[in-house]
């Protein structure tokens, strides 16, 4: 059975004739045949010289009536072929009209239709209709590598991969982009052969496509619904978009939960799914609205117990939610692309802030791997720079590991940028990527940062410590100073400072704070600028709230 539209052929027939030429051409052969038997006895006599001529006017009316017999015949014929040309266009067009011209299935809307009719006339008891909802990962990526030439190719043949296997009585439709939704019958009883099914798609479109001298790999993440999880089957297209809508969630919630695999629906999804829209709004207000705030985490010389600089972190002070933390709301905003937005801001807030701090103290930054893909990005930093007359020299920015694994090139451009302009560059949670000596020696890293996961371990194991040593005894050779990060006791900073000269941070010295906190701080250890800017005074040390806890991950 074909289960998308492209091959098929509707039988066309004539349907409908001009019936008043028809009409008229019978009534001519009526009158051919009554003026006839008068006519051409008489010209027959008279032929044979039996009889005088035929009356004229008898003679022109058989010619005219003749005439009009093949006038008429004629004109049917030609309005028959016209309205047999225009029938077969019109079913061509309606047929057009329902499927996607990519791939040859059907499109969203006559698959809405097909679907709506298919759950109207079930029999919920004994049978049921599964919904599988389709995206390609990443499929971008491979327009922007490959080109959309290849892209089309690999919608082309995901279609014809994922074609062949369903089963007689299932329907493919294209949605648009990298989206595709079929449906399969299948027992209640026996849910386990959409499993199997599902799971022969994942193996069957990871296959590598072949373009030209190109080899793409492509996964899919799926979602499946099933009929018998909605409450009315009898709506028609609205029952099929609720179930195409469901599948969709658990589409949603494969890709979150690492892509390539599927899910069946659950309701906890679209509970999730609703709490994350309502983030994702949130997020969008707080931007406008100035609710994310920049607190501040110490750095300290660990053989002298100063302050040294302070760590910039990002928290939400939401109004509905409270405090949020950045774990929760920075894979958000990379996600929904306002993290550019949200980290200027904070960074422009954070050099206002430090520049009532002492000239020694530095402000460190962490920057997501989402703004190292910006090209503008290093000309964006230094405009602000600029802009809040903050020195680059007190500015450390911190990349993660995972940066250098998209594009070694534009980071190490974008790091060059920023080094010449007297910025400092850290790469932060090292030990937890994939970066290699090559590159720590290719690029020009200032510091190195020591991912917490191992100064933690150094409290209760002894591997721990070796592998602090390894990388302290590898940053030495390199000429890098280290910061250990996730200094959580007096334990493990006593054992840090038995290893070698390094700064230090984490909750030991006191959780982030908000900047009015931080000023307090700083002017008991008289670490206040000498000459503070004009919109610090004695009133911002207590007009803002004092800090509270969050989460330790920073923009």
């Amino acid at each position: 059975m074909d289960r998308r539209p492209g091959s098929a052929r509707q039988k066309t027939g004539v349907g409908e004739r001009d019936f008043v030429s028809l009409g008229i051409a019978l009534a001519a052969v009526i009158l051919f045949v009554g003026t006839a038997g008068v006519v051409l006895p008489a010209l027959f006599k008279a032929w044979n010289g039996e009889a005088a001529s035929p009356d004229v006017a008898l003679t022109n009316a058989l010619l005219l009536n003749v005439a009009l017999i093949l006038l008429g015949w004629q004109r049917y014929k030609s309005l028959s072929a016209e309205l047999k040309v225009r029938r077969k266009s019109e079913e061509e067009a309606r047929r057009l009209a329902d499927i996607d011209h990519l791939t040859g299935c059907f499109n969203r809307r006559s698959f809405t239709t097909l679907l709506g009719d298919r759950l109207t006339h079930l029999e919920r008891r004994e049978h049921a209709l599964a919904a599988i909802a389709l995206d390609l990962d990443n499929f971008k990526q491979v327009n922007d590598l490959y080109g959309h030439q290849a892209g089309d190719e690999v919608l082309r043949n995901t279609a014809d991969r994922i074609d062949r296997l369903l089963p007689d009585g299932a329907i493919l439709a294209r949605l648009g982009g990298d989206e595709f939704v079929c449906v399969v019958p299948y027992h209640p009883e026996v849910p386990d052969r959409v499993d199997q099914l599902t799971a022969r798609m994942t193996e069957q479109v990871a296959r590598p496509v072949k373009c030209g001298t190109a080899t793409i790999d492509i996964t899919i993440s799926i979602g499946i619904a099933s009929s018998r999880q909605l409450d009315d089957m009898r709506n028609g297209t609205t029952s099929a978009q609720s179930l195409m809508h469901k599948a969709d969630i658990a589409m949603y919630h494969a890709k979150k939960q690492g892509k390539n695999r599927f899910y069946w629906f659950e309701p906890s999804m679209e509970n999730e799914l609703r709490f994350r829209n309502e983030l994702e709004a949130g997020i969008r207000r707080g931007i406008v609205n100035g609710e994310f705030r920049p607190y501040y985490e110490q750095q300290i010389d660990l053989e002298t117990g100063r302050i040294v600089g302070f760590e910039m972190l990002a928290r939400w002070e939401s109004p509905e939610m409270g405090l949020v933390g950045p774990d929760i709301f920075i894979p958000i905003a990379e996600d929904i692309a306002v993290i550019g937005e949200m980290s200027e801001r904070l960074i422009a807030q954070a050099f206002q802030d430090a520049l009532a701090w002492d000239a020694s103290l530095t402000l460190s930054v962490n920057i997501s791997p989402v703004q190292m893909r910006d090209p503008w990005f290093a000309q964006k930093l230094l405009k602000l720079l600029v802009q809040h007359n903050f020195p680059a020299n007190r500015l450390v920015i911190e990349i993660t590991e995972s940066c250098l694994l998209e594009n070694v090139g534009m980071v190490r451009s974008m790091i060059t940028s920023l080094r010449n302009q007297g910025v400092h560059i850290s790469l932060d949670d090292f030990g937890t990527g994939y970066s290699s000596l090559a590159q720590l020696r290719s690029l020009p890293f200032d510091n190195l940062k020591i991912d917490r996961a191992f100064i933690a371990e150094l409290k209760n194991e002894e591997n721990g410590a070796k592998l602090v040593d390894a990388i302290l005894a590898m940053s030495d050779g390199l000429k890098l100073p280290v910061t250990a990060e996730g200094i959580e006791n007096e334990i493990i900073l006593e054992t840090l400072k038995r290893m070698g000269k390094m700064k230090g941070q984490g909750y030991h010295y006191g959780r982030p704070e908000p900047a009015a906190d931080v000023l307090r701080r700083l002017e008991k250890q008289d670490l206040l600028a000498k000459d503070l800017p004009a919109n610090v005074t004695e009133v911002d040390f207590g007009k803002r709230q004092p800090g509270r806890e969050g989460g330790t991950r920073a923009v």
